[in-house]
């Protein structure tokens, strides 16, 4: 299950962004929280998300094409290093008590910006970190489950951290959390990349990107799955603080333990996802998770008990992460090495592009109808999206097997003459 931390680099990285990621969950955590008390309305948190989400949809793919050109190492320290400091000016404004809800809104599209071209580059920066191939899927299953262990320690932390010293206590923390994450990106060694189409235009290699999606069906259909979850179904966290308040009758507490009963569930899938030793079988997981996922959230909306509301976000989290992790790691396995750059931003543009536009419709939505409402109609459309996944699967399958038996996860006779790249290539670039 923990195979992938025998490579030193990818060991450095996981610990580094471990302590990093439970500072960015704390002010993550604080910063929604400080929004709804300041504010106290749905429409302001879906809009201070939407814009710390909404940099990512417009800049992902110029941030695909320099991870392609450039080294990712690079790209990764520097967006480190202004991350820190977006946390330090968060932390100094609130705790010098002139926090006001615009400086809110301008440090999250400031992170948001950041985010855009860091998120993108950390996906395609994984291979680079692993030197044996066969152990990336769980290099990605280990980092979808220190994301949401992480998830799980810092909402719970920053819960009482706010309840006790207030929101300006977590950013500073936070702030602290960075340094981690910048030693072990500075005590890695990665070999140097060749750069790649150094004479080519920008929008023509994005174009190229998304040309190849569009025409590689697998990775369009996954890719399209994890637009439908972001869109519709995973703005639910947007809406716990109501939940919490208005609905469980709790304070800050009980919305950090909502947040953290998700992790749990997250948690449980990425181990679950690592302790699997193929690609083999995902498509059959992501259905199932897909349908978890959906019907969890429906029966939460009906909740008005905080263990029950936990015990349900438990699977909320579990069939959350393992599909779009699981999406993660086809994508990543089947993918051409000189595209990944670009066909991870647009992942990355499917998972948080799209977030900012499903929390500001939260938001919307739950001003008109309510939070449980909203919540339980993204619950019926992510059922409705996993029942077209599974008409879907036998049609994936029949495209990705070639490929898997070419790369011997699918120990069978070598199929012709064919590599795998010319297998992942759509029609016109394998020339067919």
């Amino acid at each position: 299950m923990l195979r992938a931390l025998r490579h030193r680099n990818y060991r450095l990285f996981f610990i580094g962004q471990g302590i990093s990621l439970i500072g960015t969950w704390m002010q993550s955590i604080a910063a929604i929280w400080l929004v709804y008390r300041l504010t106290h309305s749905a429409l302001m948190l879906g809009l201070i998300a939407f814009l710390s989400q909404i940099p990512i949809l417009l800049v992902s793919p110029f941030a695909g094409v320099l991870g392609d050109r450039l080294g990712r190492l690079r790209i990764m320290i520097i967006m480190q290093i202004l991350a820190m400091l977006q946390a330090f000016i968060f932390a100094g404004i609130t705790l010098a008590g002139v926090i006001q809800v615009w400086h809110i809104g301008a440090l999250s599209l400031f992170l948001g910006i950041v985010n855009a071209f860091e998120m993108p580059t950390r996906q395609a920066f994984v291979i680079e970190m692993v030197e044996d191939k066969s152990d990336l899927g769980n290099a990605i299953a280990l980092n979808s489950a220190l994301f949401n262990a992480s998830r799980l320690v810092g909402p719970s932390v920053a819960g009482i951290v706010v309840a006790l010293a207030g929101e300006g206590v977590c950013f500073t923390l936070n702030g602290l959390s960075y340094l981690a994450a910048l030693a072990a990106l500075f005590l890695m060694r990665i070999p140097s990349r060749k750069a790649v189409k150094q004479g080519v235009r920008i929008f023509s290699e994005i174009r190229e990107g998304l040309v190849y999606i569009m025409n590689f069906s697998p990775i369009r259909d996954l890719i399209l799955i994890v637009a439908i979850m972001s869109l519709v179904a995973m703005s639910f966290p947007v809406l716990l603080p109501i939940f919490a308040s208005r609905i469980l009758h709790g304070q800050s507490n009980t919305y950090g333990f909502l947040v953290a009963s998700s992790g749990v569930g997250a948690l449980a899938g990425t181990l679950f996802l690592a302790m699997r030793k193929s690609v083999l079988g995902l498509g059959r997981v992501i259905n199932a998770a897909l349908l978890m996922f959906g019907s969890g959230l429906v029966a939460f909306s009906f909740s008005h008990s905080v263990m029950l509301s936990m015990a349900l976000l438990v699977f909320v989290g579990f069939g959350m992460i393992a599909a779009m992790a699981s999406c993660n790691t086809i994508v990543q396995t089947i993918v051409e090495e000189e595209k990944r750059g670009r066909v991870m931003s647009f992942y990355v543009m499917a998972f948080m592009g799209l977030s900012p536009f499903g929390s500001i419709l939260a938001g919307s939505v739950s001003s008109a109808i309510g939070a449980p409402g909203t919540v339980r109609i993204g619950g019926i459309l992510c059922i409705i999206g996993g029942v077209l996944f599974a008409l879907r699967l036998p049609s994936i399958r029949r495209i990705i097997r070639p490929i898997y038996r070419q790369m011997g996860i699918i120990p069978e006779v070598a199929i012709g003459m064919q590599t795998a790249d010319e297998l992942r290539k759509p029609p016109e670039y394998a020339g067919n």
